[in-house]
């Protein structure tokens, strides 16, 4: 089943950026990213439309934060991106003309819009600077251990 990652990859990137003094260039993000400079630069387009980031050509030029951290939630992202649909599963056939299809197409669609709701309105709640706080917890967390770890000999 195919799954629609670019939420994820895009707040892979916002982050780097976050914690990034200077505009990120396409290819490095896509090797932070692990895919394509051309993949970056598409997709960093849409948000630039919505004003999440901005690019800067030229010698020291690149893609770098245009926003607040604690004023943009998931949710602005989601719909930056085109509010890609939440979930990969659907129905066999969209217009059945079985009563039985049609009943378990019914259960199927209040279900998928109330969890989509749910998990829409919990993206409303989550800001890139809650992300980017974790985040920050997590590096600090990992060097602390790196520095306890005895020297392999």
């Amino acid at each position: 089943m195919k799954r629609d990652s670019r939420l994820s990859s895009v707040l892979h990137a916002l982050l780097h950026m976050a914690a990034h003094d200077a505009p990120m260039t396409s290819d490095v993000l896509a090797r932070c990213m692990g895919t394509n400079p051309v993949v970056v630069r598409r997709t960093m387009a849409g948000l630039r439309e919505a004003g999440l980031v901005k690019s800067e050509k030229g010698h020291n030029g690149g893609w770098s934060i245009a926003c607040d951290l604690e004023a943009v939630t998931l949710r602005d992202i989601h719909a930056a991106l085109g509010e890609p649909a939440v979930f990969a599963i659907g129905h066999r056939n969209e217009a059945p003309e079985c009563l039985v299809e049609q009943a378990v197409n019914a259960a199927l669609d209040d279900t998928f819009r109330e969890v989509e709701a749910l998990l829409l309105e919990r993206f409303s709640r989550l800001t890139l600077a809650q992300l980017a706080e974790d985040f920050a917890r997590r590096l600090a967390a990992h060097r602390q251990q790196m520095r306890n770890k005895p020297d392999a000999v």
